[in-house]
């Protein structure tokens, strides 16, 4: 090791520190890097002359004014084309050098330049660091899609926009802050930023963008301001880490998948402001075990709470109206849940594979029980069927093993295929005078069914509707 002296060129900062000897050691690059770490200063930018042994003066040759002394062909920026010539010359020049810190003002000042142009930073996978000067207010589409060395951005409140896969597969960006100046955080914006941890979103952005936080698992937290009114479709899909969220009285909608996959999601409240709970909004949430659907709520899509394995209980509003299909698929730990009167619909598969249900209440403004609504629900012993009910659909009580009787009201006119196959427990049936047609294999294996009554009005009987029925008394070969 050796001592070395430095100074800038104009005094005001100067020093002295060991440096390392040898062939296999840089002295020059020790000395950089000292001074990186205790002023701050970008090793990029600094130039060393040594005027004698062991003796250097500090000078600045910035990678901005070298881009702008040598690099770009531009020398005034008087139309747009010129700025997005600036913008291309400054990314290869990047991607040439392999730059690690950029500072933007410099160069954006010198040629004018305040919106950061679509796909212009796009892939250069050198960059660590990058400051946004004040002069910018648009972040384009893509801008830094793919950088996915970038630790740290800095966004000025002069932006307003972030756009469409702004910063798309950054993922080592780690923290990020948007200032309130933002309303508007686009499609896919920070989409598989997997190394995100904490956001912060201003009071002043009304809508969440589709996948705008998609993929970010290591996200643990996030605050949604008071001005969101729209969470957009698998903004949070796969946010595997996130444990809470609060959803601001703002909220109206909660888009397709928005939280599809956040398995590490306990609880979640959804305000009153709340109409519609998307398709699949909380599919897979395999931690949830308990949420609120509030008054407001008319719709539960498609898959809505699909696989959400640790729900034991839901209070379904009276506000409801229809129920979507596979609503709580394979909600395994779920024991009961009511039904309110405002439903009219049970959709296919609604409760497919719910094996710990053991009670449901159907009310009487059920007018249809969809396809396999409650296949597989291996606890359930009793079921009511309203006489609002017109249609068992396909295979809606099969396999429901332990269900031993069941009524089936005078309403009904149709029972589907397989609509109490495998209900191995089931020993007496009543079909009412109202039933013309039985489908195929409607009670196909139900072994411990020894008494049914077929009306005459039937006029159908499906292939193999009572096959495998081995306790049934005078039915031939079953």
């Amino acid at each position: 090791m050796t001592t070395v002296s430095f100074e800038t060129v104009d005094g005001a900062t100067s020093g002295t520190t060991s440096v390392p000897t040898g062939s296999s050691s840089s002295p020059e690059g020790a000395l950089r890097t000292h001074l990186q770490s205790s002023f701050g200063w970008r090793p990029d930018d600094i130039v060393l002359e040594m005027y004698e042994p062991g003796k250097y003066v500090i000078l600045f040759d910035t990678i901005a004014t070298r881009f702008i002394r040598d690099e770009c062909s531009v020398v005034e920026a008087t139309t747009e084309a010129d700025k997005t010539t600036v913008q291309k010359e400054l990314v290869e020049y990047i991607i040439r050098d392999q730059i690690r810190e950029l500072g933007l003002n410099e160069i954006y000042s010198h040629y004018n330049i305040t919106t950061i142009d679509a796909y212009v930073f796009d892939g250069c996978t050198s960059l660590t660091t990058i400051v946004i000067p004040d002069s910018v207010t648009t972040i384009g589409d893509n801008a830094f899609d793919g950088c996915r060395s970038l630790t740290t951005i800095a966004i000025p409140d002069s932006v307003t926009t972030i756009g469409d896969n702004a910063f798309d597969g950054c993922r080592s960006l780690t923290t990020i802050a948007i200032p309130d100046s933002v309303t508007t955080i686009g499609i896919a914006a920070f989409r598989s930023c997997t190394s995100l941890t904490t956001i912060v979103i201003p009071d002043s952005v009304t809508t969440i963008g589709i996948a705008a936080f998609d993929g970010c698992r290591s996200l643990t937290t996030i605050v949604i301001p008071d001005s969101v009114t729209t969470i957009g479709d698998n903004a949070f899909d796969g946010c595997t880490l996130l444990t809470t969220i609060a959803i601001p009285d703002s909220v109206t909608t909660i888009g397709i998948a928005a939280f599809d996959g956040c398995i590490s999601l306990t609880t979640i409240a959804i305000p009153d402001s709340v109409t519609t709970i998307g398709i699949a909004a909380f599919d897979g949430c395999t931690s949830l075990t308990t949420i609120v659907i509030p008054d407001s709520v008319t719709t539960i899509g498609d898959n809505a709470f699909d696989g959400c394995t640790s729900l034991t209980t839901i209070a379904i509003p009276d506000s409801v109206t229809t129920i979507g299909i596979a609503a709580f698929y394979y909600c395994t730990s779920l024991t009961t849940i009511a039904i309110p009167d405002s439903a009219t619909t049970i959709g296919g598969y609604a409760f497919h594979g719910c094996k710990s249900l053991t009670t449901i209440v159907i009310p009487d403004s059920v007018t249809a029980i969809g396809r396999y609504a409650f296949h597989g629900c291996t606890s359930l012993t009793t079921i009511a069927i309203p006489d609002s009910v017109t249609a068992i659909g396909i295979g809606a009580f099969y396999g429901c093993t332990l269900l031993t009787t069941i009524v089936i009201p005078d309403s009904v006119t149709t029972i589907g295929d397989n609509a109490f196959a495998r209900c191995t427990s089931l020993s007496t049936v009543v079909i009412p005078d109202s039933v013309t047609a039985i489908g195929n294999y409607a009670f196909a294996r139900c072994t411990s069914l020894s008494t049914v009554v077929i009306p005459d009005g039937v006029t159908a009987i499906g292939g193999g509707a009572f096959d495998g029925c081995t306790s049934l008394v005078g039915n031939g070969k079953c």
